[in-house]
């Protein structure tokens, strides 16, 4: 096996350690949060939820701009693992120990969302210092977050079945695992980290205003994932009267599909370009939302999850890829992470936009919302995409 082949393998299975211990929390959310001090269950799952998504944006920058300002991904991937390890470990001990109010857990959600986000972003970012073909390093990065995310629900939705706290345990012990397979990763970060480097790449980015057009895209992709962690694991309870473990399943249906397609889809965008899976997919991906909200049955609505989540495998590998295609060698840090950051911002709008929506208007007015905001980006975003392939920028578009 080439060196290039092993190393991608090993941070794939960073990426999918870090995406299995955070989505091992969402099936059975409700009764964490009960079990951590909270008198609520939309409200409250909603806030612990995006208390987590708030850090990522805060802090997926200042990962990528570190790594790109010495040089060096690997220790950073390391210490924030084993940060976000200490995380879980806190947000499981500490309030039940200190009588910790709702709002002081909340602070410990952010502490342990800062963390984590690094050994995620600098991961991925090592995955696009990979020589191979963006669109295969991109892709083993997205199948390895969408099998993280397929197994991470239907085992989550076991483990709550130990115990509300169960799954923080295990996913700290996730994080130990995903620190421990990056000690041993060379770094091929481009540069020698010099002085006023971090300066350079921002600067570099900002004269790339077609970063712009993946990033958004990267909004729409997370914005559902968000949304169906919180809205669609309580519809699911509720609508049709599942439990932690059943809903872990109906969450799988989505990612499942969204996990094994990505790489063969990777490879796909490498060979006929980025335009025809972002596009096609982002054409109909709102209205397949909103075909689960409509569902009248478990069936029914399982099938509108695997529509989603095939839908979405079409998209996520060649968008990650066309954020490689635009960004400079000696920024690559700093782009995966400005990506990351709008990730993250679609899944915490998907979070308090459902949860607000649902909250007020009920479950399909916010599946409803949900689909409309998705196509509504994906319109706005279309033009800029085929102009940014008109202009040529980048060979890959096809």
């Amino acid at each position: 096996m080439s060196a290039i082949r092993r190393d991608r393998r090993t941070l794939a299975a960073v990426v999918f350690a870090v995406l299995l211990a955070q989505v091992l929390l969402y099936p059975g959310v409700s009764d964490l949060v009960a079990a951590v001090g909270a008198t609520t269950t939309l409200d409250a799952s909603m806030w612990f939820l995006a208390a987590e998504f708030a850090a990522f944006v805060a802090f997926a920058g200042v990962w990528g701009a570190a790594s790109d300002g010495v040089g060096r991904r690997a220790p950073l991937v390391v210490a924030g693992a084993l940060g976000g390890a200490v995380g879980y470990v806190a947000l499981a001990a500490l309030p039940s120990a200190l009588s910790l109010s709702f709002p002081a857990v909340l602070g410990l959600r952010v502490l342990q969302g800062a963390t984590t986000i690094g050994a995620f972003s600098l991961a991925m970012t090592m995955l696009m210092d990979l020589d191979g073909g963006h669109g295969r390093n991109m892709g083993a990065a997205g199948i390895a977050i969408g099998l993280g995310t397929a197994i991470g629900a239907p085992l989550g939705g076991q483990l709550y079945g130990l115990g509300p706290l169960v799954p923080l345990y295990v996913a700290a012990g996730l994080l130990v695992c995903a620190g421990a397979l990056a000690l041993g990763l060379p770094d091929r970060a481009p540069g020698d980290g010099r002085e006023g480097r971090v300066r350079r790449a921002i600067a570099t980015l900002r004269a790339r205003p077609a970063l712009g057009v993946p990033y958004c895209f990267g909004f729409i992709n997370r914005f559902t994932a968000g949304f169906f962690a919180l809205v669609g694991t309580v519809y699911f309870r509720e609508a049709f009267g599942l439990d932690a473990a059943a809903t872990g399943v109906m969450l799988g249906l989505f990612f499942a599909p969204f996990a094994l397609l990505q790489y063969p889809f990777g490879v796909l965008s490498d060979r006929v370009g980025r335009t025809a899976p972002i596009v096609a997919g982002s054409a109909v991906y709102g209205l397949a939302v909103v075909g689960v909200g409509l569902a009248p049955t478990v069936p029914t609505a399982g099938a509108g999850m695997v529509a989603v989540g095939v839908i979405g495998a079409l998209m996520a590998p060649a968008t990650m890829a066309l954020v490689s295609d635009l960004s400079p060698a000696d920024g690559r840090g700093t782009a995966m992470a400005g990506f990351n950051v709008f990730g993250s911002l679609g899944f915490l709008a998907g979070i308090v936009v459902g949860g607000t929506v649902a909250d007020e208007f009920g479950f399909f007015a916010a599946f409803l919302a949900a689909g409309a905001l998705e196509t509504a980006v994906a319109l706005v975003s279309i033009p800029a995409f085929l102009r940014l392939d008109a202009d040529g920028d980048r060979a890959a578009f096809g």
